[in-house]
């Protein structure tokens, strides 16, 4: 704990970026939190209190910084310590899992007793549940009054208060002030910004490799439904029935990307924005990542020329899950060109959006639109097809669920029982849709060609050495994946 607190004592006075969200500051001279980047002048050693979530020093009675806004850091990691029912108790706040319903409620749904899940909770985070979805719902609720136009009426509901006079109350008692007078003293909002859509800044830990990124899902981009034009990834969804678009680029702020989005109901915006953090990797622990793989001395290579790597996360487990089984065996590029069919077919045309033109117009197929689809005349073989309506039904009959309440050793054993599937596309499902930081496809002839060895290695012996990769195997497996595109493989 003493060599940690040092650590941070460095970062905090090196103003380290690297740290940002990592832990937080609090000034027991002005009772204020910071962020270890705040450029106010650095308080004395013996005045300064730290704590490992924003959460934590609001529940020691500290207010956030106006200056440094506590509210614009990157996330805390899912996996966050070492517990994976923080994880996906994380998961399940950044949903809203507590906005309507107890923490008895989260901890059944995670398999633990409340009492394990609060203590859990204060090792790895300092904070009890509650404190934590408090301060997420606070922080969402600041980023929309100093960066949108909404209505502080909206931005109450948006961020999940149940009344305007609680959302009032909460920041009077939190900031001193008002939502109207904190939105007097905000940031300028960008004039040039669509009045019917939204767009917010989302923090990074950096360094981040958006280009890489945004390579991977290029070349996997579902005509249709995905489109990545320049620097811009834009996404069709469904959220709550409605049809919408989403679109991300780098912001003109270093360390940030802009979301932007398109007919995403008030109501829907906490979960949407807290899932594009998810599914963009926003707030994978570098530092840490790194400090493990460079140790191995060819990642260390990779490493040098690929900084900043993220694991592309999945709209829906249930999409991914088919985009892995048409993968099975055949390139990228093929099992793409199949997913197209597929959407073309079966997919559902959303109507025109407001403020947006010649964006992706089509969902994906749901499961129930696929459980009986009978996929002829689309160059699928019939094992494969008849593995995807097996899915389907698995789906819809509630026997698979990629909930983030659910355990990915779970999931992935529940895969590995439908003929079809095994283990490369259960770990493929894990890396991308469960957010398993630690899942590995050992068998990818990818990965195995990317191990520079005078003979082809074997995937036991690919995971014998992916053993001191742990527990970022699938952040290993992206930088090797990225070294065959850099190399023309």
């Amino acid at each position: 704990m003493q060599q940690q607190r040092e650590i941070y004592e460095r970062a905090r006075l090196a103003r380290d970026v690297r740290f940002d969200g990592q832990f937080y500051v609090g000034v027991v001279t002005t009772g204020i939190y910071c962020r270890p980047i705040c450029p106010a002048n650095a308080p004395k050693r013996e005045n300064v209190e730290i704590f490992p979530s924003a959460a934590s020093a609001g529940e020691a009675g500290f207010r956030p910084c106006l200056r440094c806004r506590p509210e614009a850091a990157p996330g805390t990691p899912a996996w966050s310590g070492t517990s994976t029912t923080v994880r996906r108790g994380l998961r399940l706040i950044a949903g809203g899992a507590l906005d309507s319903s107890s923490v008895e409620s989260l901890a059944d749904r995670l398999g633990v007793t409340s009492r394990h899940l609060r203590r859990l909770f204060s090792k790895h985070l300092g904070a009890s549940p509650l404190a934590v979805a408090h301060t997420q719902r606070l922080h969402f609720a600041k980023k929309l009054i100093d960066e949108t136009r909404l209505s502080l009426s909206h931005v109450s509901s948006a961020a999940g208060y149940g009344s305007v006079r609680r959302f009032n109350d909460t920041f009077k008692k939190t900031y001193g002030r008002s939502p109207r007078d904190l939105r007097k003293v905000g940031e300028k909002i960008d004039p040039s910004a669509h009045a019917a859509t939204l767009s917010v800044r989302l923090a990074y830990r950096q360094p981040f490799n958006w280009n890489a990124l945004l390579d991977f899902y290029r070349v996997r981009a579902v005509p249709g439904v995905e489109m990545i034009a320049g620097d811009c990834y834009r996404r069709a969804l469904q959220i709550d029935d409605a049809g919408v678009v989403i679109e991300m680029r780098p912001d003109n702020r270093t360390g940030y990307l802009c979301l932007t989005l398109y007919g995403v109901d008030t109501s829907a915006l906490f979960e949407t924005v807290q899932r594009a953090r998810e599914v963009f990797d926003l707030d994978a622990p570098i530092a840490d990542i790194e400090s493990v793989l460079k140790k191995d001395s060819l990642l260390k290579q990779y490493l040098a020329k690929n900084r900043g790597i993220r694991v592309p996360g999945a709209w829906s487990g249930f999409e991914i899950t088919v985009r892995a089984i048409l993968g099975q065996q055949i390139s990228v590029k093929a099992a793409t060109t199949l997913a197209g069919r597929i959407v073309a077919r079966y997919g559902q045309r959303i109507g025109p959006i407001e403020g947006i033109e010649n964006g992706p117009s089509l969902l994906f197929p749901t499961a129930r639109r696929l459980v009986r689809a009978r996929f002829n005349d689309i160059g699928l073989v019939r094992s494969r097809a008849d593995t995807l309506r097996r899915v389907a039904a698995a789906v819809v009959n509630g026997e698979l669920d990629f909930g983030p309440d659910k355990d990915p050793d779970v999931v992935c054993t529940k895969l590995k029982s439908i003929k079809g599937i095994g283990e490369w596309t259960a770990q493929y499902v894990a890396m991308r849709a469960l957010k398993n930081p630690d899942a590995f496809p050992a068998s990818d002839l990818g990965l195995l060609k990317a191990i520079d060895a005078p003979v082809r290695v074997t995937p036991a012996q690919l995971l014998e050495r992916a053993e001191r990769w742990r527990p970022w195997r699938a952040y290993a497996a992206l930088i090797l994946w990225n070294s065959l595109a850099d190399s023309g493989g």
